[in-house]
């Protein structure tokens, strides 16, 4: 095999066209044998090799600097650079290589940490800059695809490095996806670019200062070296647009392209997983479920997402059911926060589903074009936590005291299933403010009781378990943690109290207070980063007082890859670990 023996990417250079190709072939089985065993983006990745294979062939990294957008695309760079082993090897060896771009990985070869969308010309445009400063020569190339011209930031970034006016190269991975289908009025012109082999009049890259040059065949290794080595030192902005197939050379991956973007360990003979992504049941599919039953009854209730509608659970068919009551941004957060709170104004019930990671990718829709014109759109944040994600460019933890952190927003933390939609039902037909709903992210737990089905604007917390001496006050996914530390408590003698809180954002000063009769210790047990989060709002509003608070949450930090039972321990968040900490205290 060559890609064994592949080092770098000067191993490439003295290849013949027949030679690349066999290398070609070798990097899609290595990517195939990763994602098969590992899971990760396999459609992205399998489309973008042999323009990999090119770009290493003509330019010379890492004096001339690669920036991929999300990094959805990078697994046959990583291969090429000195990580095949992460592709070859064992599910260990694959752990020990990140799915994105990463520095800390490969400083020589990978220029940024890069996992959310969007990014890549702005990041380059910055190096453009540095170079065009010092002097430099060498070539400043980013890679968008995927759906990420969608995003707001692609814009300002080609806007800027028009502006600039000196040499870089964007290529534009046209595979005609995102992580399902392509919105926006910019994907009518790659369509209309596509069919008429990038000879159409009208063409926004054209348009806004750029050189422009267009291939059909963007899986032919031979063309593709022909057309990157056409403009290798280019002086002036240039756009490269390519024609890719998105799961090129995996017949499962370009037959069901949306299902194929990212998956779990599958067998790669037939493609059938060895690993379900949900269980028997998913939030995703009983809120999409719900919508639609809904939405036969209410016209104006509206489902939004932002390039991610598998966050709702709004596969093809449900999409299609939903019709013009499903709306997709593409990849454009703020689009779809202010879009939200503009539907709200204007008398419709908009219900806008995110991930927990990218949201932050909108703080100041929410901030203002939301919050502070009090329209009541929901937001569904999903996934919040550390039992998701665990990329350093994926951390679900941020969200609670980013979002409790904005005043008139009102943030909601269910316990249950039941709760959960209770919650929901409230915050669609509520008209005062906008609600946010953080989606238990451990599993479907229902509840063993009936639960309010209405909520107020004032929080009031919910006494579950009556006891003295030590109140647990645990939120949301960690309810059931504070289930089982009051009963390891109990088994200690100790009768603790047990407290769904249930509101995130502002405090029940009520059920605080009333606290200070029996009580001499408090526990905050919150699934996220406790600086700036809920259960320091709690300590803070105790501070003058004799009332001890011990807050349980995981500590400010970029943790990559983590394991979850791991950082818990670190944190001192395991039942154990807990009520140890209690006896201390007590």
């Amino acid at each position: 095999m060559y890609i064994e023996k592949i080092k770098s990417p000067a191993d490439i250079k003295g290849l013949g066209i027949k030679e690349l190709k066999t290398v070609c072939d070798e990097v899609r089985n290595a990517v195939l044998n990763r994602v098969s065993k590992h899971g990760g983006h396999v459609g992205p990745n399998l489309g973008f090799v042999e323009a990999t294979v090119a770009l290493h062939y003509v330019f010379n990294a890492h004096k001339d600097k690669f920036v991929f957008d999300v990094s959805h695309q990078c697994y046959p760079h990583k291969v090429l650079t000195g990580r095949a082993s992460g592709f070859l090897g064992d599910v260990d060896d694959m752990n020990a290589i990140s799915g994105y771009s990463s520095p800390a990985e490969s400083p020589m070869y990978d220029n940024f940490e890069v996992g959310h969308t969007s990014t890549s010309i702005s990041l380059a445009t910055g190096l453009q800059k540095a170079r065009d400063v010092k002097g430099g020569d060498e070539n400043i190339i980013a890679i968008i695809g995927d759906g990420s011209l969608s995003g707001g930031e692609a814009y300002e970034g080609l806007n800027e490095a028009s502006e600039l006016g000196t040499g870089i190269i964007i290529i534009v991975n046209d595979n005609e996806m995102s992580i399902a289908e392509n919105h926006g009025g910019l994907y009518k012109n790659l369509a209309l670019l596509r069919s008429t082999q990038g000879k159409a009049e009208c063409n926004i890259f054209k348009a806004l200062g750029f050189d422009y040059k267009y291939l059909e065949e963007g899986n032919d290794v031979e063309k593709l070296i022909a057309l990157f080595s056409s403009v290798k030192g280019a002086d002036k902005p240039t756009v490269l647009h390519i024609h890719t197939e998105k799961g090129h050379g995996f017949a499962p991956a370009t037959e069901n392209k949306e299902a194929w973007h990212w998956g779990m360990p599958f067998d790669v003979n037939t493609g059938a997983p060895l690993v379900e992504r949900y269980g028997s049941e998913s939030y995703e599919q009983l809120f999409s479920e719900f919508m639609l039953s809904e939405m036969k009854k209410d016209p104006t209730l509206i489902a939004v997402t932002a390039g991610t509608p598998a966050a709702a659970g709004f596969s093809k068919s449900k999409r299609l059911e939903a019709g013009a009551q499903h709306l997709d941004m593409g990849i454009a957060e703020e689009q779809a926060c202010a879009m939200s709170s503009g539907m709200a104004k204007g008398g419709l019930r908009p219900v806008w589903t995110v991930y927990s990671t990218f949201i932050q990718r909108t703080y100041d829709q929410i901030a203002q074009d939301l919050c502070i014109n009090s329209n009541p759109a929901v937001i569904n944040v999903m996934w919040g936590g550390c039992g998701t994600m665990n990329d350093i460019t994926h951390i679900c933890l941020f969200d609670i005291p980013m979002l409790c952190s904005i005043p008139n927003l009102l943030y909601l933390a269910p316990a249950t299933c039941e709760e959960y939609f209770a919650m929901l039902r409230w915050a669609i037909r509520q008209d005062m403010k906008p609600v946010a709903i953080r989606v238990p992210s451990n599993g479907v737990n229902h509840a063993s009781e009936s639960v309010d089905e209405e909520y107020g604007y004032e929080p009031a917390y919910k006494i579950t378990r009556q006891g003295s001496s030590v109140a647990i006050i645990a939120a949301g996914s960690f309810y059931q943690k504070g289930e089982k530390v009051v009963e390891l408590l109990y088994q200690q003698g100790i009768n603790a109290t047990l407290i769904n809180p249930r509101y995130l954002s502002a405090l029940d000063t009520k059920t605080l207070d009333a606290l200070k009769a029996d009580h001499s210790l408090v526990v905050t047990l919150e699934d996220g980063c406790k600086d700036g989060g809920f259960g320091e709002r709690i300590a803070a509003y105790y501070g003058t007082s004799d009332m001890k608070v011990l807050v349980g949450g995981i500590k400010k930090d970029l943790y990559d890859r983590f394991d979850q039972q791991q950082l818990l321990s670190d944190n001192r968040l395991l039942d154990e670990q807990i009520v140890e900490d209690v006896l201390g205290l007590l």
